[in-house]
Order: C-alpha cells, then sequence, then structure tokens
C-alpha cells in the first residue's frame, strides 16, 4: 500500500534522513586506502547512536552489520569485514537510520585514492543519472516518467542497468510500496501525489547489466566482474518537484 505521509511523519522522516546524511558526511574523510571496511560500519553504527536513532540494516531481515559496504564489482548489500580498502578502489556505502519510527536511506559511491578514468566516468554518471530522474518527479507525474529519465541517460552514456535491483517507497517501513525501477516507459505506473515519500537509486554497471548472488547470501556482484555505482537520496515529493531528506549537496 503506498501512503501519503503527514506532516508529522514527514518532520520524523526529515530528522532520519539527516542523520543518513551527517552518516556520510563523517565518514567520508575516513574512506582512505588502508581502513578496513569493518571499522568504517563501527564507526557509521556508533554514530547513528549517538544521534538518537538506530541503524535499519542491522538484523533486517538477518543482515549482519550496520550498514552496507559494496567495494568495485559488489553491486550492493556488501558485508563490512577485515577487507581493507585499496587504492583505486570504488566503494558504495548504503547507510539507513530510523529515527523515533521513520527511516532515511541513502547510498553513495566514493573513490577510494586515485581512480581510473573509467570509475570515474562510471561514478559521475550514475549520480548524475540519479538526478535526471529526480528532475522528473512532481505531483501528477507518472513513475515510468522518472525510471525512462535514469533508463535514458544510462544508455546514451552506455552503462548497464541493474534491473533485478529497484528503488522503493519508504516510511515507517524501511521498503514500502511503490517500487521504483531504474528502467521503464513514459506515461507507465503509479502517479506520483504530494505527500508520497520515495527512495530513488540507480544502479549502474561499467559493463553488463546482469548480476549474481555470492555464497554469503547477500553480497550482489556484476556478471562480469567490472565495476558498479550506486546513488540513492530518499525524498518527499512535492506539488512542483521534490524535497531531499538525505541532504541537499553531493557527498563528494
Amino acid at each position: 500500500m503506498i501512503t501519503i505521509k503527514s506532516e508529522y511523519e514527514l518532520s520524523l522522516m526529515r530528522e532520519a534522513g539527516k542523520i543518513v546524511y551527517e552518516t556520510h558526511k563523517y565518514l567520508k574523510p575516513y574512506i582512505k586506502p588502508g581502513i578496513t571496511t569493518g571499522e568504517l560500519d563501527k564507526m557509521a553504527h556508533d554514530f547513528i547512536l549517538s544521534k538518537g536513532a538506530t541503524p535499519s540494516c542491522l538484523n533486517y531481515e538477518g543482515y549482519p552489520a550496520s550498514i552496507c559496504i559494496s567495494v568495485n564489482e559488489e553491486v550492493v548489500h556488501g558485508i563490512p569485514g577485515k577487507r581493507k580498502l585499496k587504492n583505486g578502489d570504488i566503494v558504495t556505502l548504503d547507510i539507513c537510520a530510523c529515527y523515533k519510527g521513520y527511516h532515511g536511506d541513502s547510498a553513495w559511491s566514493y573513490a577510494v585514492g586515485e581512480i581510473s578514468k573509467e570509475k570515474a566516468y562510471l561514478l559521475m554518471h550514475t549520480e548524475n543519472a540519479l538526478y535526471e530522474g529526480l528532475s522528473k518527479v512532481k505531483d501528477g507525474v507518472y513513475l515510468g516518467d522518472v525510471s525512462n529519465a535514469i533508463e535514458e541517460y544510462a544508455n546514451k552514456h552506455k552503462l548497464g542497468v541493474v534491473r533485478e535491483l529497484v528503488g522503493h517507497g519508504i516510511g515507517s517501513n524501511l521498503h514500502e510500496d511503490p517500487e521504483v525501477p531504474n528502467y521503464g516507459k513514459k506515461g507507465t505506473g503509479i502517479i506520483l501525489k504530494k505527500g508520497m515519500t520515495i527512495a530513488v537509486e540507480p544502479m549502474l554497471n561499467l559493463g553488463t547489466r546482469n548480476i549474481y548472488l555470492l555464497d554469503d547470501d547477500w553480497t550482489i556482484v556484476t556478471g562480469d566482474n567490472k565495476p558498479s555505482a550506486h546513488f540513492e537520496h530518499t525524498i518527499i515529493v512535492t506539488s512542483d518537484g521534490y524535497e531531499i531528506l538525505t541532504g541537499d549537496d553531493n557527498y563528494e
């Protein structure tokens, strides 16, 4: 069921989104060669708790960490641990926080040290694809218009669009209706209404769009082991556009 949020609910989601945004900003200076993904996870966990929130990902359907950390060819749901980041890696931090029963969710992909031109291209155009999709959002617009804008931008820049993983509604549950695909046709899908809250999140690959699940039953990687990037904001649909809840400037 798709819900229109009350002003009180939106006030809680604004706070949850702000905490997610602040967690990204807090972690960014530590994303350097030599740090482990487990160390970043612990820092995120402690920071979120210090803000009066809880990590939404921890124990969500059995997920064993506080945030998802995916490196290079890992698309989503990488499990933090002893892996050290290396110069030339790209890493996605997918951070979700729950504040007084309401969630914020934002993923962002970062360069570790100096990265290749190909990886820089992937990061730039995946981030651009997010904002291309958001540019279509407002009350009365078909959701398919948003999805189509992301797909068209990705196709123009010859990036693989992951189809099995999609954005989503968000609120008192981390994942709510509707699904928000990163591909689709204009003039199709639900009609967006003022007060809806959704997470828009292109996941684009430098090569094939195909993906597969690793034996840990969480980590999803690209079918050709080429890099993947992931950018996501939680937003409110407004009468004339959208309001970003998870930071209104670039994490970069």
